[in-house]
C-alpha cells in the first residue's frame, strides 16, 4: 500500500497508545510501520530534509491529536492518551477526520493561530452566532507561494508551542538565565559577558535580573521572570514588581512570563506614572526566541528561485 497520509495515521496511533502506557514517537513509528504493512522502500522514503516520510506523517498525526487534547506530553519526548482521547475511541470511528478534531476548542484555537480562515455562521434556531474554523484547502485557488506561506505559518505555531513546553519544564534559575540571554540577543547592553548582571538568587527584592539598556550601562532595565504554566499574571504581581523598581531606584522594567497577563495587568502598566514596564507573554517570548535563534536551530533551507530577466536582455 502507499504511505498513509497523516490524517490516516491519527486513529491507528490513538488506538496503539490506548492502553494508558507512556510512549515515544519512535516506538509508535515502529509499530505503525508494521500495522500499515509498509514495504522496505516505503519505510526508507525520505524528505529533502533527511527525515523519513512516514516518521514525518506520524509526527503530524501526533501533533494534531495533541492540539485537540487527545494526547498529552508526560515528559521529554514521551506522551500518553488523555481521557478525551479514550472517549473519542469509544465512538468507534473509522477515521479521525479534521472535522472531528474541530469539535475540540483547543484544536480550533490552534487553527486560528495558524491563520486559517474564520467564518462566522449563525444558528437559525437559536440566533446565536458561533465561529467555525475552516482550513482553506482548495489547491486550484491557492498559488504555490500562498501554500508555502501557510505551511511556514503552521510550522511556526507548532514551534512556539514546543518552545513554551520546554521553558515550562525548565529549572527556574535556568529560565531566568534564558530570559536575560534573550534580552542581550535582542540588543540590550552589548555582549552577554559584560552586560548581563544577575541579581542574587536570594533576597533579590523582587527583581530577577538587571540588564543594561545601552553598551555603557548608563541606564538599567530591571527584569522579572515568571515560569508559570497556565495561571495568568494579574495586576497584583505587576504592582509588586513596580514597587520593587522603587527599591532599586529604577523606572524601566520588563516582566516576562511563559503564561499570559490579565486585562487588569495591561491596563495597570498604562497608568503608571514615571515608570515604563513592558509585559511579554509566553507567545511573544517564544516568537522572540525564534527571531534571534535562541533554543532553536535551522533544520532545512529551501531555495525558491525565479527567472532572472536581466540575464536575457541583449546589450
Amino acid at each position: 500500500m502507499a504511505i498513509p497520509k497523516h490524517d490516516e495515521v491519527r486513529l491507528p496511533l490513538l488506538k496503539f497508545i490506548s492502553d494508558g502506557g507512556v510512549y515515544t514517537q519512535n516506538m509508535c513509528v515502529e509499530r505503525l510501520r508494521d500495522y500499515f504493512e509498509l514495504t522496505e522502500d516505503e519505510r526508507n522514503a525520505t524528505l529533502p530534509s533527511g527525515r523519513t516520510v512516514f516518521y514525518d506523517r506520524v509526527h503530524w498525526a501526533k501533533t494534531h491529536l495533541k492540539k485537540a487534547g487527545l494526547i498529552e506530553s508526560t515528559k521529554q519526548s514521551e506522551f500518553n492518551i488523555t481521557k478525551s482521547g479514550m472517549q473519542l475511541l469509544s465512538r468507534n470511528l473509522d477515521k479521525i477526520e479534521t472535522a472531528i478534531l474541530k469539535e475540540y476548542p483547543s484544536f480550533r484555537e490552534f487553527l486560528e493561530r495558524s491563520k486559517k480562515k474564520k467564518v462566522n455562521q449563525s444558528n437559525a434556531s437559536t440566533g446565536v452566532s458561533v465561529t467555525v474554523i475552516e482550513k482553506v484547502e482548495v489547491e486550484s485557488t491557492n498559488t504555490p507561494y500562498e501554500m508555502l506561506e501557510s505551511s511556514l505559518e503552521e510550522l511556526n505555531v507548532i514551534l512556539v508551542d514546543e518552545l513554551l513546553e520546554k521553558l515550562k519544564e525548565m529549572d527556574f534559575f535556568k529560565f531566568e538565565d534564558v530570559v536575560l540571554e534573550l534580552l542581550v540577543k535582542l540588543g540590550y547592553g552589548g555582549s552577554k559577558e559584560t552586560a548581563k548582571q544577575n541579581t542574587k538568587r536570594t533576597g533579590d527584592g523582587g527583581i530577577d535580573g538587571i540588564i543594561n539598556a545601552d553598551r555603557l550601562g548608563l541606564n538599567k532595565i530591571f527584569v522579572q521572570a515568571k515560569r508559570w504554566s497556565n495561571t495568568s499574571v494579574g495586576r497584583p504581581e505587576i504592582q509588586k514588581f513596580a514597587g520593587a523598581l522603587d527599591g532599586f531606584g529604577g523606572s524601566n522594567g520588563i516582566f516576562i512570563t511563559t503564561s499570559s497577563f490579565s486585562k487588569d495587568a495591561y491596563e495597570y502598566v498604562k497608568l503608571l506614572p514615571n515608570k515604563n514596564i513592558v509585559l511579554i507573554n509566553g507567545q511573544q517570548l517564544a516568537q522572540y526566541m525564534i527571531e534571534v535563534g535562541l533554543g532553536v536551530s535551522v533544520e532545512k533551507v529551501y531555495e525558491v528561485k525565479k527567472l532572472d530577466l536581466d540575464y536575457f536582455i541583449e546589450e
